[in-house]
């Protein structure tokens, strides 16, 4: 994965109302800190920073371009956002170098198709690699092909990239092939749950009787 070219501006604005002034603003905050430099808060433009994370995913390299003349290029390693209005709230940008090993959670994502009449249970939508910051993966596949009800799929089965090494549990199941419930069982359980749903609709509620009051 190449590096984004991005451009920010320092902070001089902190705590709450200084964020929210650099939102209205398009800008997302955003501190840039690692190999024992002293923190920078910057701000990002917010649609070249979403723009690149929908191209390269979570684990993007971006080469920044600050405003005070200096270069870095940092890899985000917590995104802060609005889950209503789905906007940037704060980003933490960790320094990175050219050929340094970094450890970060990958997307694994399902693929293939198990046997007929069985259902694929996704455990696990994530996976800890090592790899080298410019050459990180953008997902990791986890292959069901074939499979009967009963197997499974740990994280020692995935297929990684040269120069990736995993670092999660290999142990871990990724996911679980079962066999798939009949229509009648799919039936059943529904008519149970709507059985269920109107008995407690109709069950009657006891009459509490109110505190006596003292006599004035």
């Amino acid at each position: 994965m190449s590096e984004v070219k991005i451009s920010a501006e320092l902070r001089t604005e902190f705590g709450k109302g200084g964020a929210r002034r650099t939102r209205r603003a398009g800008k997302v905050p955003a501190v840039l800190y690692g190999h024992g430099e002293k923190p920078k808060h910057i701000a990002l433009p917010a649609r070249e920073f979403a723009a690149a994370l929908r191209h390269g995913g979570i684990n993007q390299v971006f080469a920044i371009d600050l405003s005070d003349g200096t270069q870095a290029l940092a890899l985000p390693k917590a995104i802060q956002k609005d889950p209503i209005k789905d906007s940037f709230e704060h980003v933490d940008l960790l320094l990175v170098r050219r050929g340094e090993k970094v450890t970060v959670d990958v997307p694994v994502i399902v693929v293939g198709e198990a046997a007929r009449g069985t259902l694929v249970m996704h455990e696990l939508d994530r996976m800890s690699v090592t790899a080298e910051a410019l050459h990180l993966p953008e997902n990791l596949e986890a292959s069901v092909e074939g499979l009967e009800a009963g197997s499974q799929v740990t994280a020692a089965q995935l297929k990684l990239p040269s120069g990736v090494e995993l670092v999660s549990d290999p142990e871990a199941i990724i996911a679980v092939v079962s066999v798939a419930p009949s229509a009648e069982q799919l039936e059943g359980e529904t008519e149970a749950a709507e059985t269920e749903a109107a008995e407690a609709v109709e069950e009657p509620t006891e009459n509490v009787p109110a505190e006596a009051t003292a006599e004035s």
